[in-house]
């Protein structure tokens, strides 16, 4: 993620066309709206996410950008945006629709279509722009959810949600081959999240639903980790799926169904072991709370993951260095 503006780095009399050049080149051709008085501060960083656009901008200033006909007529690629608030609130209107954007929430607009995007106080939001060819819908359905809030409080839209966040920030730690498979997962999430709000989700191909299906199965075995009974029949019964199909997700893993679930709970108790604000609690006490109730089952497991028992580890953590 390359820093392209920071206010603060440029004179007080040039922000304001320093920030339209950059807005217009990194997002494209757009009518910036902002009062000529108005004390300009804020930040813009952009990059790529394989094929993905990801750009984040900053700011306290109020004010807006327009993609108008002139504009369209002048530059039009096929693209799709999506819009996240990571901070403040922000208005997306297209196609006659408005949304009104809170922390956390996204939206997905046409780039080839007039739209206005507005910030009324201070914003922090990434936009993701995709070639229409990638995101796997009928036009005519996207079309109609344009500025139409996802929900981000259950289906794809919460697990889309914070995963646009994470890679917003952490874009510039991912190499080349990891930004290419994370693409394929952002695209599934966005796709599958916007497919779920137009009920089209018959409309994506096998491979995404099988994809989303090994997603929502990881956050369900991540939110569950805790209860000892947590097993292949318990996953397999909370997603409609039969025990052979949830084994046969798991084998393009490499792995198995309970392979992860044991995985999940060693790491979440290593992490556990070298917090130092646990560490008054006990070993077996943090592995129970993990789901891993027998204390010698659990500190054979440790032991093989990662080359010392559990105590030891968490010593050698907590050591003070010299």
């Amino acid at each position: 993620m390359a820093v392209l503006i920071r206010t603060r780095d440029v004179p007080a009399a040039r922000r304001h066309d320093a920030w339209r050049s950059i807005v217009c080149d990194t997002l494209g051709p757009l009518d910036l709206r902002i009062d000529p008085d108005a004390p300009l501060r804020g930040e813009i960083d952009a990059g790529q996410l394989g094929p993905v656009g990801v750009g984040r901008v900053r700011t306290s200033t109020p004010h807006s950008v327009h993609r108008t006909p002139g504009l369209i007529r002048r530059d039009s690629p096929a693209l799709y945006r999506v819009v996240l608030a990571m901070s403040g609130e922000l208005v997306l209107t297209q196609d006659g629709r408005s949304a009104q954007l809170e922390r956390g929430q996204f939206a997905i607009y046409d780039f080839g279509r007039p739209y206005e995007l507005a910030y009324r106080s201070a914003v922090h939001l990434a936009v993701f722009s995709l070639p229409h060819e990638m995101l796997a819908m009928p036009f005519d359905s996207v079309a109609k959810l344009t500025a139409v809030p996802i929900a981000t409080d259950g289906g794809s839209g919460a697990l889309a949600a914070p995963l646009l966040r994470r890679v917003a920030l952490d874009l510039e730690s991912y190499q080349p081959a990891s930004a290419a498979r994370l693409s394929t997962v952002v695209m599934d999430l966005i796709t599958t999240a916007v497919a779920e709000r137009a009920d089209r989700t018959e409309s994506l191909s096998a491979e995404s639903q099988a994809r989303m299906l090994l997603l929502n199965i990881h956050s369900f075995i991540e939110e569950h980790l805790g209860l000892p009974d947590l097993d292949p029949g318990t996953v397999a019964a909370a997603h409609h799926v039969s025990l052979r199909q949830l084994h046969r997700l798991f084998e393009t893993q490499n792995t198995t169904v309970a392979a992860w679930i044991r995985h999940r709970r060693l790491e979440r108790c290593r992490k556990d072991l070298a917090d130092p604000a646990f560490h008054r609690v006990s070993v077996s006490s943090i592995a129970s709370r993990w789901g891993l109730a027998d204390s010698a089952h659990f500190s054979r497991l440790f032991r093989h993951a990662y080359g010392m028992p559990p105590a030891e580890y968490r010593r050698s953590c907590l050591m003070p260095q010299a």
